[in-house]
């Protein structure tokens, strides 16, 4: 039985619609999520970290991510500043302040582990998860490529596996949830040789960040980085120089990102339940995009095939010819010379003829002695 292309997409439609029902997506709603009130967390003291990259080395074996380019022990890469990308899911910077006796300090990034993720909220399939342990974590199945968290984001983390054509995904730091779930510490925080990482419960950290800022007021500045910017985060910093000096930012404020987007996204279902016409709709003129290229492209080699034989030709005819004229120069010239050896081969036999023509006229001019005059 035939199907028309609008009861098609109508039944599409209302398959999306049906799928949304009683499932509502968790970024369209109101309701916030404040993190869980036991939530673990990592405390970066910045004035601590001697830029080693040991943790950036931790990161790659643990995560069973390719080898960099350069060696881990290469410390040439701190030269420029570096950003996490879909194969490093941690870097470390360093940034010359005129803070601690003008010394480098050396800031390590990744994700931060929002307590209310602003990637969570922009999904609305609801990819990205904030754990119980404090990491957020992503699920590739249910992705659908869109890359609103990498927009959303306001630490530039989530990066795209855009070298994966077919099963690419969204790739950041997980905070090594499975090892939090078996009870060890993320890998980074294990191998850090000066504890400039410290791995616990977020309030003990704050505790920690505290009583450090206190003891030792000439050496931090009074300001725990993640504590409150946009609405708290897993991952608290503390430094020796302003945060705007270590390319941090601090235009963020405290308001958790779903507060600023549950109006806009309020309309998210309207867009799950629509998804399978839309995409239906961009196939079908992909599809035809694909179609008229694929002519063009197979009229354009055609012409081209063609303009190249008839050129060929051309060129053939140019060659014969010249080679035609060629040949008939070298004729030419072959019997010019033939020529001119046979006339000088006539002079010759002239110029023979009439030397012994003029030799036997002298003989007879010569007296003849007779017996009887001798």
């Amino acid at each position: 039985m035939a199907i028309s292309r609008r009861k098609f997409l109508g039944w599409m439609g209302a398959a999306g619609l049906g799928a949304t029902v009683g499932k509502s997506a968790h970024a369209a709603s109101n309701k916030h999520f404040e993190g869980f009130p036991d939530s673990m967390g990592v405390l970066h003291d910045v004035v601590r970290c001697v830029g080693c990259r040991s943790c950036e080395a931790a990161c790659n074996s643990v995560n069973q991510l390719p080898p960099p380019e350069q060696s881990f022990k290469d410390l040439t890469v701190l030269d420029q500043k570096r950003r996490t990308d879909a194969k490093t899911y941690t870097i470390v910077n360093r940034f010359e302040t005129e803070a601690q006796g003008q010394m480098p300090q050396y800031v390590k990034d990744q994700c931060n582990h929002c307590l209310e993720p602003a990637c969570a909220s922009a999904c609305f399939v609801n990819a990205f998860t904030k754990t119980k342990e404090g990491a957020v974590i992503y699920d590739e199945s249910v992705c659908v490529g869109c890359r609103y968290c990498m927009i959303a984001c306001p630490f530039e983390i989530p990066t795209y596996e855009y070298d994966k054509a077919l099963t690419p995904r969204v790739m950041k730091c997980t905070l090594c949830h499975p090892r939090l779930v078996e009870g060890k510490l993320p890998g980074c925080v294990e191998v850090c040789p000066t504890e400039a990482l410290t791995f616990g419960k977020r309030e003990d950290l704050l505790h920690i960040a505290r009583e450090r800022i206190r003891r030792q007021p000439d050496r931090y500045v009074d300001h725990i980085y993640g504590e409150n910017e946009m609405g708290g985060t897993s991952w608290l910093y503390i430094a020796g120089a302003p945060f705007s000096e270590l390319g941090m930012r601090e235009d963020l404020g405290v308001t958790p990102a779903p507060a600023l987007t549950a109006g806009a996204l309020g309309a998210v279902p309207i867009v799950v339940g629509l998804w399978p016409v839309l995409l239906t709709g961009i196939y079908a003129v992909s599809r035809r995009k694909d179609k008229i290229a694929q002519e063009e492209q197979a009229d354009a080699v055609a012409q081209a095939v063609a303009a190249s034989k008839e050129e060929s030709k051309s060129e053939l005819e140019k060659v014969l010819a010249m080679k035609e004229k060629e040949k008939e120069t070298a004729i030419n010239m072959a019997v010019k010379k033939a020529l001119e050896e046979a006339a000088k081969e006539q002079e010759e036999a002239a110029a023979k003829e009439q030397e012994g023509a003029a030799d036997e006229a002298q003989d007879d001019s010569e007296p003849k002695q007779t017996e009887e005059d001798s």
